[in-house]
């Protein structure tokens, strides 16, 4: 499977948890920008693989929500015609400051190849920035070293 491909599988899970709906595990009301913002790091760091926050602090019902997308996550990997084990690493670090809601998406696949993505907003979208001439891109992903 390409890193593209994993790339936007964990765009689509991170994003149904950030929205707050939770359709991808059944309707399940989440609010993981809020609970970001009350705690002392004001971001939550989430790993789909295992389904566990592993920086910041979750209420039990986001606990148990997040537990849900892990579960959710194979499924969705089926569907995209690969499988949750293509994924090595899938965090997700959620915050809200200043700026708004922003959530960084890393993905590593089982050969070692590793990126982050940055998006914003409710709709979370790419960030936009200007090239060295002028023009506005979307900022590309960052390659991660091991």
């Amino acid at each position: 499977m390409k890193l593209a491909d994993l790339r936007s599988i964990g765009h689509n899970i991170a994003d149904s948890l950030a929205c707050g709906n939770g359709f991808l595990v059944g309707v399940y009301g989440t609010d993981i920008f809020g609970e970001a913002r009350r705690g002392p790091e004001r971001c939550i760091t989430v790993d789909f693989v295992s389904g566990k926050v592993v920086s910041g602090r979750a209420s039990r019902s986001l606990a148990e929500a997040i537990a849900l997308y892990a579960d959710a996550l194979a499924d969705l990997c089926k569907k995209h015609g690969t499988s949750h084990t293509a994924f090595r690493e899938l965090t997700v670090r959620y915050a809200a400051d200043a700026h708004g809601r922003r959530f960084v998406v890393t993905v590593e696949d089982h050969q070692g190849r590793r990126v982050a993505d940055e998006y914003v907003g409710i709709a979370s979208r790419r960030i936009r920035i200007l090239d060295r001439l002028g023009r506005v891109r979307r900022k590309r992903g960052r390659v991660l070293v091991r």
